[in-house]
């Protein structure tokens, strides 16, 4: 059995408490007790999780391998394509149109058929297989011309960054099959059961849970791991790792790729929490939210970006409604003041404690 420093064995701990006490104040107490934790605000802190997971694969990446990544917001957007693709099929005959076979936006663009790439995509099973080959797929290619290439520090960053953003312009278009500007919504089940009632939104927050805490776990074992080492010694001394033998380009490829898989699943998780997936989901703006996520929270340590991206979602949450014209201005700030006066992050404090 693995053994964990003390900060690690509380985010467990803290998780497993999370994921089980909030359905259970939501399911289990009547709206009068003070503890009791509405439907909506299950689906907002479900929401937070899969951000998480999210900030979780950039610091893999970012914090032990050193490739800050201004693209995984295009892995999230695709898991989230995929799983919209599953519960658009999902709607049938009870859409706008009444058509069983093609989804609304299909009817309204006169699609005389499903396109191939949507094939199997009613099916639950394949639909999980697109979550995870679809930004896989396209983080193994990138990173195959990329770091085959050599490119490497700012560069990379740039690349990643007009990845995303031509992925973007790409999907705004109607002919690509995918809702254009307004993507895929109007979302009524998922495995049977309906996105309106309590039950399945706890359910959706549990498996938002599970899935942050098999990948943390994952990750500490990987970083642990000598694969882990060698990464973090491509980190610090890229040209030296080389030199002795490493193959550096395979090290940065599969790690890139997993990375990917992850943010792809946690786009998965919340696009129906979240209701719609659109193109806007791949916004450079988005990426790089992200990034400020895990510096906030400290990166190279995984627990700090979790705590990140609670911190600013909340944060920002509670600006867009009271001071909404000054969020921006909010995030902005806090990057710099994370930068200059706390270039561990929040959470990094607490590395040199651990034990």
């Amino acid at each position: 059995m693995p053994t964990y420093p003390l900060i690690d064995r509380l985010v467990l701990i803290s998780l497993i408490f999370l994921t089980v006490l909030v359905p259970l104040s939501n399911l289990g107490l009547s709206p009068e007790h003070p503890l009791y934790i509405d439907t909506y605000n299950v689906t907002i802190i479900g929401k937070y999780l899969c951000f998480a997971l999210l900030a979780l694969s950039v610091d893999l990446v970012w914090g032990y391998l050193g490739i800050l990544s201004l693209g995984h917001g295009a892995f999230f957007a695709l898991g989230g394509y995929a799983m919209g693709m599953y519960l658009v099929r999902q709607i049938g005959d009870r859409g706008v149109y009444g058509n069983a076979e093609l989804p609304d936006f299909m009817v309204f663009l006169n699609w005389q058929e499903i396109p191939w790439f949507w094939t199997g995509t009613e099916h639950f099973p394949v639909a999980v297989l697109f979550i995870m080959l679809a930004p896989g797929l396209l983080a193994f290619v990138f990173g195959w011309f990329a770091f085959r290439s050599r490119v490497n520090g700012v560069y990379l960053s740039i690349i990643t960054q007009a990845m995303t953003f031509a992925l973007m312009l790409a999907f705004f278009r109607n002919e690509m099959g995918f809702g254009g500007n307004n993507g895929l919504t109007d979302f009524k089940d998922i495995l049977g059961f309906s996105l309106q009632e309590s039950t399945t939104r706890n359910g959706l927050f549990v498996a938002s849970g599970v899935a942050l805490l098999l990948g943390y776990m994952v990750c500490q074992r990987i970083v642990r791991s000598r694969a882990g080492k060698v990464a973090q010694a491509i980190r610090d001394a890229e040209s030296r790792t080389r030199f002795i033998g490493f193959n550096v380009e395979s090290y940065k490829l599969w790690l890139f790729t997993f990375s990917a898989i992850l943010a792809g699943i946690a786009g998965a998780l919340y696009v129906p929490q979240a209701g719609i997936i659109n193109p806007s989901q791949m916004a450079p703006l988005g990426s790089i939210e992200v990034v400020v996520w895990v510096a906030l929270g400290g990166r190279g340590t995984l627990y700090g970006p979790i705590i990140g991206a609670l911190i600013v979602n909340y944060a920002k949450s509670w600006f867009t409604l009271a001071l909404p014209e000054y969020w921006l201005f909010a995030l902005g700030a806090l990057f710099v003041f994370s930068t200059l006066y706390l270039p561990n992050g929040v959470m990094g404090i607490f590395s040199k404690r651990s034990v």
